[in-house]
């Protein structure tokens, strides 16, 4: 085991918030193509998604970073995937507007983030317990992602 590193800690947090602000940057903007879609019921305020999202990218860095100070590469190979799925989500659905590939990718996204919560589960509790949040939104997400893709054909 690893002694703690606060730099290292601190460059999973950020490196992993950099993931969702470049992937946002390439998607563009994201609030005028929300706001000409046809919403499913429960669907949040375009307000809300980066503040979640922010939330989410900084648990899933300090789990990211439980991992690693266990040094479990196995199980960051998954967090990689799972991050690098989560990437192009945005891109492929506000950029591309391609609202079926963005539905699977939603599905695939919360599938992975299940694999890695139960994947970080056997490493180190509090690393999967951090990514519940995720998981749950990553379902909601899911829902959102299929919702829009049938409402606006």
């Amino acid at each position: 085991m690893k002694k703690f590193n606060w730099t290292d800690f601190l460059i999973f947090i950020i490196a992993t918030e950099l993931v969702g602000a470049v992937s946002a940057l390439i998607a563009g903007d994201f609030s005028a193509f929300y706001s000409q879609t046809v919403q499913p019921p429960l669907s949040p305020p375009a307000i809300v998604f980066p503040v979640v999202w922010a939330i989410l990218y900084a648990l899933m860095g300090i789990s990211a970073y439980i991992i690693y100070y266990h040094r479990k590469k196995s199980a960051l190979r998954i967090y990689v995937i799972q991050l690098a799925v989560n990437f192009s989500w945005s891109i492929f659905f506000f950029r591309f507007r391609l609202l079926t590939l963005s539905a699977i990718i939603a599905v695939i996204l919360f599938i992975l983030v299940g694999i890695m919560i139960s994947s970080f589960s056997k490493i180190k509790k509090i690393s999967a317990i951090l990514n519940i949040p995720y998981l749950l939104w990553s379902a909601f997400a899911s829902y959102l992602a299929i919702g829009v893709c049938v409402l606006n054909r």
